[in-house]
Order: C-alpha cells, then sequence, then structure tokens
C-alpha cells in the first residue's frame, strides 16, 4: 500500500446518484484533502443488466455540481487506470488464475432453484443461511459429468477459518464467526468477476489506503481480508460511517421524498447547502459554528468524529443551511444562481436591466430558502400582471382595505420618487393618512404589490417595483377587489 493517503469513491451506475451515496463520496474527499492524499472514481459496473453509461454522466456531473473533484478517474486518467471494471476484466484474469490453480477456489454448479431451497430449507431448521459448501465436496468426475451437460459454473472462494476479524476506524474490533459468511462467489458463470474479487483486485492495484464507505458495506469487508490475505497483501484501513435514516428510522429511500443529487439541484438547493449539511448530518464540528463552505470542510473535517448512530435526514434543517448560503452569495453570484430558474420558467432575462435585476433578486433572497423560492418572490417583479393568490384575494377583501389602499395610492401619487431615502417615510406618512398599523397594514398592501402574503419587505418591494408601477399595482388591487365584491 502506498504511504500516501488513498480513497476511492466507487459508485455502481445503476440509478441516480442518492444522496447517501453522495455522503459518502463527500467523506473520502474531505479526507483526502484534509490529509493531502489523492481521491480516485471507480466506476463498477461490472452488473451489465442494471449498469448504463447515462448513470456514470449524471453521477459525474453531480459530484461535481457538489464540488467534489477527484485526481484520478475515467475522465482524468491517472497511473493506475482504466477506472471502470469492465474495461479491467484482463486484469482481473491473473488474479483468477491463481485462484483457480489454488485450493481456495473450486467451481460450483447450483443453480438459482438449488441455492433458494437450501436457503429455505436452512431458516426452517433456525440456521443463519449461506451456501453449505455441498460442490466442494465433488470429485474430478462428477464435476466433469456436470460440465458435460452444459452447465457453466461459478468460482467459489472457500472460507476455511474459524472467524475473520475487521479493525473498522470507527466501530473497532467486530469479529465474523465463519459460519455466517459461507463460501462465496468470486467469479460469475458469465466469466464476469463477482463485486468482492474486483474491489479487492482494484484497491490492490490502485494502492488503495483507506476504505471509507457505509456501514451496510461490513459483512462485505469480512470477505474482502480473506482475499487481501490470500494475496498476500497489506489491508487498507476501514472505515464504516453510519447511514442516512428518515424520521421513522427506516433507511432512506423515496418513499421519503427527494433523495437524489439532482433532484435537490432541479429544486433550487445550492451545492455548498447539500455538501455542507452532508458534512454536518451524523456528526459533529468543533465549535459553534455550522456554516461552512466546501474548502473550509476539509479544516475541520474529522473522520473519528463521525456518529455510529445512523443519521436522520431532517429537510427542515437543510432549508436552513440553504437559506444561510443564499445569504452568503455577492449580487454576481446570485444573479448566475437564479438565471437558469428565471429561464426555466420561461423569463428572457437580457429584457431586463441587470442593475435592477441584480437589486431585485438581492431583495428576495432574505426571504427565500431555495431558488425556487427566489423566482417564486420575483414573479412580483418580472410579471406586468402576477397571478394573484388566493389568500391575497382574502387579504384585499378585507373591510377598509380597499379604502385604505386607496389613501397609500395617493401618497405614493404624491411622492416625487420612491428612493431609499424616502421608501420608510413615505410608509409612516402612508399610516398616518390611514389610521392603519401592523397586519391591518401591511397584509392587504403587500397582497396588493405582490399578489401573495409572503415576500419580501414592503420596503424593497417598493423600491424594485418603483413609483408608476407600485401604483398600477394598488390600483388593479382594488379592481379585483371590487369585482370580487360584486
Amino acid at each position: 500500500m502506498s504511504d500516501r493517503v488513498r480513497v476511492r469513491f466507487a459508485p455502481s451506475p445503476t440509478g441516480e446518484l442518492h444522496i447517501g451515496n453522495a455522503r459518502t463520496a463527500l467523506f473520502n474527499w474531505l479526507f483526502a484533502r484534509r490529509h493531502n492524499g489523492a481521491m480516485v472514481l471507480r466506476i463498477e459496473d461490472t452488473d451489465l443488466d442494471r449498469s448504463a453509461s447515462k448513470y456514470v454522466a449524471s453521477t459525474m456531473k453531480d459530484l461535481q455540481w457538489m464540488g467534489i473533484r477527484w485526481d484520478e478517474g475515467p475522465d482524468v486518467g491517472g497511473p493506475y487506470g482504466p477506472y471502470r471494471q469492465t474495461e479491467r476484466l484482463e486484469i482481473y484474469h491473473e488474479y483468477l488464475e491463481r485462484l483457480k490453480q489454488s485450493d481456495q477456489a473450486y467451481p460450483c454448479y447450483c443453480s438459482k432453484e438449488d441455492l433458494e431451497q437450501e436457503r429455505k430449507e436452512q431458516l426452517a431448521r433456525g440456521l443463519p443461511p449461506r451456501y453449505s459448501g455441498r460442490c466442494r465436496r465433488l470429485t474430478q468426475g462428477e464435476r466433469k459429468r456436470i460440465e458435460g451437460e452444459g452447465v457453466v459454473p461459478t468460482l467459489r472462494f472457500h472460507v476455511d477459518t474459524r472467524s475473520v476479524l475487521l479493525e473498522d476506524e470507527l466501530h473497532g474490533a467486530i469479529t465474523f464467526p465463519a459460519n455466517t459468511l459461507g463460501d462465496f462467489i468470486v467469479v460469475r458463470s458469465t466469466g464476469v468477476p463477482s463485486y468482492n474479487f474486483a474491489v479487492v483486485v482494484d484497491d490492490i492495484l490502485m494502492k488503495i489506503t483507506h476504505v471509507i464507505r457505509g456501514e451496510d458495506h461490513i459483512s462485505n469487508s469480512a470477505r474482502q481480508i480473506l482475499l487481501y490475505r490470500f494475496f498476500g497483501v497489506t489491508l487498507p484501513k476501514f472505515a464504516h460511517h453510519a447511514l442516512i435514516v428518515g424520521k421513522d428510522r427506516a433507511k432512506l429511500s423515496k418513499r421519503h421524498g427527494v433523495t437524489s443529487v439532482s433532484a435537490f439541484r432541479e429544486r433550487g438547493y445550492l451545492p455548498q447547502a447539500l455538501t455542507n449539511y452532508l458534512a454536518y448530518l451524523g456528526g459533529h464540528f468543533s465549535g459553534p459554528r455550522e456554516v461552512y463552505c466546501a474548502d473550509e470542510l476539509a479544516d475541520v473535517f474529522d473522520l473519528q468524529s463521525l456518529s455510529r448512530k445512523s443519521a436522520t435526514f431532517d429537510p427542515e434543517k437543510l432549508n436552513w443551511f440553504n437559506a444561510q448560503h443564499l445569504r452568503l452569495l455577492s449580487p454576481e453570484e446570485a444573479i448566475r444562481a437564479v438565471v437558469p430558474f428565471l429561464e426555466k420558467e420561461g423569463f428572457n432575462v437580457s429584457e431586463y436591466p441587470a442593475e435592477w435585476l441584480a437589486e431585485a433578486v438581492e431583495a428576495v433572497l432574505p426571504n427565500a430558502v431555495t431558488l425556487e423560492d427566489a423566482v417564486s418572490f420575483l414573479r412580483c417583479f418580472l410579471s406586468d400582471e402576477p397571478e394573484i393568490t388566493e389568500e391575497a384575494r382574502t387579504q384585499l377583501a378585507e373591510p377598509g382595505s380597499p379604502a385604505m389602499l386607496s389613501t397609500i395610492a395617493e401618497v405614493i401619487a404624491g411622492a416625487e420618487a420612491i428612493t431609499p431615502e424616502s421608501v420608510g417615510g413615505l410608509l409612516k406618512s402612508a399610516q398616518k393618512r390611514t389610521d392603519m398599523r401592523g397586519k391591518r397594514f401591511y397584509h392587504p398592501l403587500r397582497a396588493a404589490l405582490t399578489c401573495s402574503t409572503r415576500g419580501p419587505e414592503l420596503d424593497k418591494v417598493l423600491l424594485v417595483l418603483g413609483k408608476q408601477r407600485a401604483l398600477e399595482r394598488i390600483h388593479r388591487a382594488l379592481q379585483i377587489s371590487k369585482r370580487d365584491q360584486e
């Protein structure tokens, strides 16, 4: 193994990148950066029936969006490539031959139906389901006869030890009795190496020093340790972090809502917010601070601080992180982030003056949780006649609202202009003229100006709309209120 820290993230491209797997990638990346090491992206695509190139592309896109960069991988190359397992089949051949020539491996001719029947019988007797090793006891003559019938065998590894010890960086020492493992497959009948075999060969040849992954791989580690020992190499250090669960404590899945990185991106979450939350989830940062950018996270990330308990995914906490990061954006960053969402809604951004658009975005961000929220608030500025909500209609129908809005319109009309210096006095003057305060004043005015009951502070709304558009909104609101009462 290498003296320099080398970690890997090795996704199977069978679907969109799940945030649980993204968190594993993040932990590996942070650990490598913290220790001035290297991160390898390896695509484990030997599940030929389910793997797809489109998922390789989407996974890489999602990781890059999150700010995770790898030092070696299928797109950037490296000294230990190729970095897709389907391109490494010839490389596995040498190691497979070493197994085949030993007494540690044997052909297995059991069908799926045979294995399922054996499993049911073991469960019925209260035994842990594992392969009995019956093909290990076949004679050479019996094997030739079966193969003569056209049966193509798998290759199994003979577990001939009493137990396997896993020294885990997070869980400590874990002992696996051999009877819980059973003789496991290293080569499928198709000739494609199994997950456990290919992973070990790849980690050996890519000089991986630390294997950081979810605790659902702990049992795989026991089998992989046996292969490491067979090939006579030093074991990497293992660290199996706890998984993400829903509030019902079940493993996070689609039934809990959004779970893929791409879905969070499409809903307007910032990459730095999602990264920050995933790093925070299930661990802790030293000190009271919680909000960090990606580069800062590497300085505070400590593998040993990760909790052994499953981390509960809390959408509200993620929303909090996203809101905090929205407020940290510079005006230029905010515009770049919002523009794609505006275009998706059909707005032609080039139609609006850049300075005015920046002012509008700055006005809505303090009240937004996601970029989708920001766009929903921006509609009141970008649309000449935004659609009015039912809640806003209710506010306009409140007794006294039409008269109050008419008076506010007179105050605004009498102002030379609405400026940062004058907007506060204008609102105070309007309150004095209408003799209205608090909700009775602000709620109908917000409904008139924004056609909603949520949004930016009213002084900012008036500044962005300007005198003429503010008057047009109030007059339109009065017409709507009149029609609703007829």
